[in-house]
């Protein structure tokens, strides 16, 4: 079932939390913040939004989204 409140209409995955506890941004080495409907880790401190494709996080910080308040 899909849901059109996700990209695509996609019905967000889900990350394991000991997975993400793992995961810092390459940039400022801090926690990441998951958005399971934006599939992104979230960077609070470098402002930063990684992508999550097919499951899989990319954590390049050319392939970041800018957060703007």
């Amino acid at each position: 079932m899909t849901s059109p409140d996700t990209p695509y209409g996609t019905v967000p995955r889900t990350i394991d939390p000991k997975f993400l506890a793992l995961l810092v941004c390459p940039l400022t080495k801090t926690a990441l913040d998951y958005d399971a409907v934006k599939q992104e880790l979230v960077s609070r401190v470098a402002r930063l939004a990684y992508p999550i494709r097919d499951g899989i996080p990319i954590m390049l910080a050319d392939e970041a989204r800018r957060i703007e308040d």
